[in-house]
């Protein structure tokens, strides 16, 4: 009997108490918990129920408790329940129960573990959305990989879910990366022109790559004068002026020279082929999407346009010092946001607002959203617009995701974006696997950072968590071999018959901990929270090394040899469920 299926018995018992008048009727039944007990002297589940209510009901918790058991329907999969300590009730399974998860699991196959929780609720999760002005970074892949199992997880449990990337399409940075494109393309060695590169520009290999790809397309057909490109530009930070004035000023002056559509040609070279990296990118770290949402096809339509002509009907804008302002503060924000410029403008406040609009527009039930964790301060200012159209706060949620710092030999990798020194994605993989990227950057809650060990994702030793867990997986399918190569006889048919025989601690430890594999997806679903699973896995692991360390599976002894088989089988089967929902292989041998 699961976790779950007690605490439905126990919310029936609770409402035929009300309907008898034993207990008053409330609207709602505060949240409670039943959870799988440490130690078996107090049962295989408790349940804080009667000290839950005990305040509302206004009731002591014990004889709160002693009401619910009497009341409790008789199930065979129960043996008894007993009261513990202030008020705790414990469950003690049955036998038959307690065995029973093993067919489940096998019957199930690769549902075990699913639910329909969800109720084929609507989610649209955006994460990675990383500006296209560049490969992926090790940080992106922090995103990446969380964002994927938490869909992932949330599907288990019943969400319709929707997979979406914002591509930030437009805008000042897309801007800068044409620039960077096109100063690199004039900077080739076949053009003989030695052109100072801004301080603020793109610096990376990758830029003198699409460059190349440039003058394969157009040629020497773009080339211009050194001196007409530079002349009367303001002084860049390193003869004393302003990095950002003067990449601001060499954007328009390319921009003039080229004429909108050449310039058009470099902005669309140097954003597909960056998009189209970063998509392949992520398709070899197993990470897809439903949708790729360009925010340049977005903001030429009429939504944004509306969203603010909606917001100044209700009375949520206000001009000043020519510019347009929302009343961020009316819902709690720390100060008010402007959507329009004095120079006519949208800002990005006003693109993003409106794209998220457009989120529930498109009729989901709720949106996640990932972001880093420096994006904190943009909340207040997103919820507060949300609500200024009539739409809950909490139909949207924030999940960040701190930083990424990499270690090799115990000594930290400096990684910087813009100076193009950065460590990409996919060098990461290349190095350590997918399937230990994958592990290592779900292994901790999203707000915590990761020390990735590079040293440590490679290692093939039980120190290293991927390694230990696939390594279980592996062992399984080892005996399963010597099975098939000794001819030793395992009847399917009598798989179940005989597994009252596993009476070994280390038996009844693995199957408990099996038993809990649906309330581990269920909680690290709804918390939002992949480690929890990582953690299970490592836990199961231990188990079942501590048993093939004691044991031997294939005994003289048919029945039992069927038994720890049927079980191992299960194992077998979770470890492979449990992996397969993090993106992690589960290898045959090691």
């Amino acid at each position: 009997m699961s976790k779950q299926a007690i605490e439905q018995l126990i919310q029936a018992t609770l409402e035929k108490l009300q309907q008898s008048g034993d207990l008053p009727a409330v609207a709602v039944i505060p949240s409670f918990q039943v959870e799988a007990t440490k130690d078996k002297q107090y049962g295989d589940y408790a349940c804080n129920i009667a000290m839950i209510l005990a305040k509302p009901m206004q009731r002591n918790p014990r004889d709160l408790a002693a009401l619910i058991v009497n009341a409790f329907p008789v199930n065979a999969a129960i043996a008894k329940i007993e009261i513990a300590g202030p008020g705790f009730i414990n469950f003690f399974l049955s036998e038959e129960a307690f065995y029973s998860i093993i067919p489940e699991i096998l019957q199930q196959a690769d549902q075990y573990g699913h639910s329909h929780k969800g109720q084929g609720k609507s989610i649209l999760i955006e994460y990675v959305s990383a500006n296209p002005t560049g490969p992926l970074h090790v940080g992106h892949g922090r995103h990446a990989a969380y964002g994927a199992v938490v869909a992932d997880l949330l599907a288990a449990i019943g969400y319709e879910v929707y997979r979406e990337y914002y591509v930030n399409d437009a805008g000042r940075q897309m801007d800068i990366l044409a620039a960077s494109t096109y100063l690199r393309y004039l900077s080739l060695p076949i053009f003989g022109q030695d052109i100072p590169f801004p301080v603020n520009a793109y610096r990376g290999e990758y830029v003198i790559d699409i460059a190349k790809e440039l003058l394969l397309k157009v040629g020497d057909s773009m080339r211009v004068n050194t001196a007409e490109l530079l002349k009367n530009l303001p002084k860049d930070e390193t003869t004393g002026g302003d990095k950002e004035i003067y990449i601001d000023a060499i954007v328009q002056r390319i921009r003039l020279l080229l004429g909108e559509d050449r310039y058009k040609t470099v902005f669309d070279l140097a954003l597909h082929t960056i998009l189209s990296d970063i998509e392949n990118d992520l398709s070899e770290f197993g990470v897809n999407y439903q949708n790729w949402f360009s925010e340049r096809d977005f903001i030429k339509k009429d939504v944004v346009d509306n969203n603010i002509a909606t917001l100044k009907a209700g009375e949520f804008l206000y001009e000043k010092e020519g510019a347009l302002w929302f009343r961020s503060t009316d819902f709690k924000d720390e100060k008010d946001r402007v959507m329009v410029r004095s120079n006519g403008q949208r800002t990005y406040f006003a693109n993003d607002f409106s794209y998220h609009i457009n989120k529930f527009e498109r009729g989901f039930d709720t949106c996640i959203d990932i972001f880093g964790a420096d994006h904190h301060g943009y909340i207040p200012r997103m919820q507060a617009g949300l609500e200024a159209r009539g739409i809950s706060p909490d139909q949207l949620t924030y999940l960040l995701v701190q930083f990424v710092t990499l270690y090799r030999g115990g000594q930290q990798v400096q990684m910087s974006t813009r100076s193009g020194s950065f460590v990409t994605l996919r060098e990461l993989r290349l190095e350590v696997g997918n399937d230990a990227a994958r592990f290592f950057y779900i292994m901790r809650k999203c707000e915590q950072h990761v020390d990735f060990d590079l040293d440590l994702a490679k290692a093939k030793s039980n120190e290293n968590p991927v390694y230990y867990i696939q390594y279980a997986h592996a062992r399984i399918c080892s005996v399963l071999r010597q099975l098939e190569e000794k001819s030793i006889a395992f009847k399917p048919e009598r798989r179940f018959k005989a597994l009252s025989l596993l009476k070994e601690p280390q038996e009844l430890q693995l199957i408990s901990t099996l038993s809990r594999y649906p309330t581990v997806i269920m909680n690290a679903a709804e918390l939002h929270e992949p480690h929890i699973l990582t953690n299970y896995l490592r836990e199961l692991a231990t188990d079942f090394h501590g048993y093939y360390n004691s044991h031997q599976f294939l005994v003289e002894d048919e029945n039992l040899r069927h038994a720890r088989i049927t079980l191992i089988f299960a194992t077998r089967q979770v470890l492979v469920n449990g992996l397969r929902l993090i993106g992690v292989s589960a290898p045959d041998s090691m």
